[in-house]
């Protein structure tokens, strides 16, 4: 099994489906809290939206709302984010403070042996993380994936 991980910003539809099928994509894992976008650009990722196209290319869609960020916690990266200067969709890398609240207050309560149990239940080989920013860094599902990466799994940032 391989884990990758992908974003919405900067993609045009056609861009973002090509890059699941480009890596054999079957099981698309979703861990934003709130399964929408504002505005028309990045419509095709909202939750309706997003699992018809899925459907449609044979891929298995999962909604994991554990793995979210708390709004407590998207807080504390919207203030860094303020006193930085950045605007979310150009963010680069998220901040010590999110990072150790999201550890702390969402991976620690998370039981990846059976998450992973699962996965494996369900015949899954190429599974992808899900969130809207483009720069896995800059976002949660990163904080997700260097786990999976320490206990072995190959990661891939798409």
């Amino acid at each position: 099994m391989k884990f990758h991980t992908i974003g919405v910003y900067n993609s045009t539809e056609q861009e973002f489906f090509n890059k699941l099928i480009k890596n054999n994509i079957d099981t698309f894992y979703d861990i934003r809290q709130r399964r929408g976008v504002r505005g028309s650009k990045y419509a095709f990722v909202n939750s309706n939206r997003l699992q018809i196209s899925l459907n449609e290319l044979k891929i298995s869609y999962k909604h994991i709302k554990d793995l979210a960020p708390t709004k407590e916690i998207r807080e504390l990266q919207k203030s860094i984010d303020i006193q930085q200067g950045n605007k979310k969709r150009d963010r680069n890398k998220l901040g010590n403070i999110f990072t150790i609240a999201y550890k702390e207050n969402v991976l620690s309560k998370f039981d990846f042996d059976i998450f992973i149990d699962e996965i494996d239940k369900c015949g899954a080989n190429q599974v992808v993380f899900f969130c809207v920013e483009e720069n896995a860094e800059a976002c949660h599902r990163s904080v997700v994936t260097d786990l999976l990466e320490k206990i072995g799994y190959e990661i891939t940032h798409l």
